[in-house]
């Protein structure tokens, strides 16, 4: 008799298929919870990253003094910022891997192994997946913490702390090929001088730049190398009143000089006690000459001759003034310098309605110049149009023409005297006892032509 198979499928093929379903939608379940995790892990790192680094100074140090262990482990964190930098770097680029790995393959298992390749699952990872991650795991934490950075760090800490700890060895070799690669590139680094960097803004500058633009560009480029002695008012053309002055002396003395902040010394110049604020004293303007006017003093700013004029302006804004006394390694006064003055090494010589226009030199009908010996070397270099270290090789110590000439002569010259020095010619026009007051200074360019005329 034969036997026919019933077409009809076995009850255990039935129930093994049933089971493999099932199962499928088991592992479809797991995967999609593993790729939430993963997302919010990558969150949390991303925040963090934001978070660690956008705490300011007075709040990393309250960190440091607190008593929650959360918060001390973020001051200890941020002690080793490359560190930190290099851990969640390695954390966030692991979660996300791992996170396109599982992605890869549910959409794989979802779309078909024959379409695997396709445009479907492509699309699918590379839109999907991007836009998931950078909008869910970077855009949204990092804005959150950036509004609740204290907050999220406390909550990301504990984490970053031990995964700080477990990729230490991996954290190490990246930071130490990080400082071959850095100090190879400072090696072969390149440094450009305040002299190059004039010579560049002479090619690069067109025609459309004025003369006034140039000067302003080349005073920033040479503003970080000049030294406050540079700038200063010397300690002979200081106006300073004596703490021992009463009250109609100061006055008058006030509506002699028209400074609005002076100087105030004992004895000496040498002994500065303070400075005085002509404003200070409108309120008292109608006491009697026995009006204790040196309580109105204020504390004196002393600076080095060696500081920069770009350091000073830091700190004149630092401190809020406006005036600092220069002072030698003796601790003697040498000159003052103002706020106007570094700013005139970037605009030029500003003037005011109460200023008397006296630049210290007049420019002659043949071309020479006539400075006043006290005039500083810089408004000289100015006057003549060359660079501020023209004379450095000759000037030793001086700031003054007057100085640049005694090194020169290497004595006191007499009037009539004459020195040359490259393309210019000094006379003496000019001298007391005990200084140099006028010098003319000719280009030897202009004397060869007048040489020339007269052969």
């Amino acid at each position: 008799m034969e036997t026919r198979l019933s077409d009809e499928p076995h009850p255990i093929w039935v129930l093994l298929a049933q089971v493999e379903s099932t199962s499928s939608y088991s592992v479809y379940g797991i995967n999609a919870l593993v790729l939430i995790g993963l997302l919010l892990l990558s969150a949390m790192l991303a925040g963090s990253e934001v978070a660690f680094f956008s705490l300011s100074a007075e709040e990393r140090s309250a960190c440091r003094e607190s008593e929650s262990s959360s918060e001390r482990t973020i001051a200890k964190l941020l002690d080793k910022p490359q560190l930190l930098l290099a851990t969640l770097l390695i954390f966030i680029n692991l979660v996300n891997i791992t996170f396109i790995t599982i992605s890869t393959y549910v959409t794989e298992q979802i779309v078909g192994e024959e379409q695997k390749e396709g445009l479907v699952a492509t699309l699918i990872l590379l839109v999907g997946v991007t836009f998931i991650i950078t909008f869910f795991g970077e855009l949204i934490p990092k804005v959150w913490a950036q509004q609740n950075n204290l907050r999220f760090a406390r909550i990301t800490a504990p984490l970053i702390s031990i995964a700080t700890t477990i990729f230490q060895p991996l954290s190490s070799l990246l930071l130490g090929i990080s400082n071959i690669i850095e100090k190879r590139v400072e090696r072969k680094g390149y440094t450009i001088t305040a002299d190059e960097l004039n010579h560049a803004l002479e090619i690069t500058t067109g025609k459309d730049t004025s003369e006034q633009e140039k000067d302003i560009l080349k005073g920033i480029v040479n503003f970080g190398s000049i030294s406050a002695k540079s700038v200063m008012r010397s300690r002979r053309d200081i106006t300073a009143f004596d703490i021992t002055y009463d009250f109609h002396e100061l006055m008058d003395k006030i509506n002699k000089s028209g400074y609005s902040r002076v100087p105030v010394y004992k004895e000496t110049i040498d002994k500065i006690e303070g400075v005085l604020y002509i404003k200070d004293l409108l309120p008292h303007l109608e006491k009697d000459e026995h009006y204790v006017w040196q309580e109105l003093i204020r504390q004196p700013f002393f600076i080095p001759e060696s500081k920069k004029i770009d350091d000073l302006l830091y700190d004149f804004q630092e401190k809020r003034v406006h005036m600092a006394l220069v002072v030698n390694e003796y601790g003697e006064t040498e000159g003052l310098v103002t706020m106007e003055d570094i700013i005139e090494e970037i605009v030029g010589d500003i003037h005011d309605e109460s200023d008397v226009e006296d630049l210290g030199y007049v420019k002659l009908p043949d071309g020479s110049f006539e400075f006043e010996g006290k005039v500083a070397l810089n408004d000289v270099c100015r006057a003549l149009d060359v660079d501020n270290d023209y004379f450095d090789k000759v000037r030793g110590d001086s700031e003054s023409l007057g100085g640049l000439i005694i090194e020169l002569f290497t004595r006191l010259p007499h009037a009539g005297e004459e020195i040359e020095y490259e393309k210019y010619k000094f006379r003496i026009a000019s001298v007391d006892t005990r200084r140099i007051k006028k010098v003319k200074v000719t280009p030897k360019l202009e004397i060869d032509e007048v040489s020339k005329e007269l052969s």
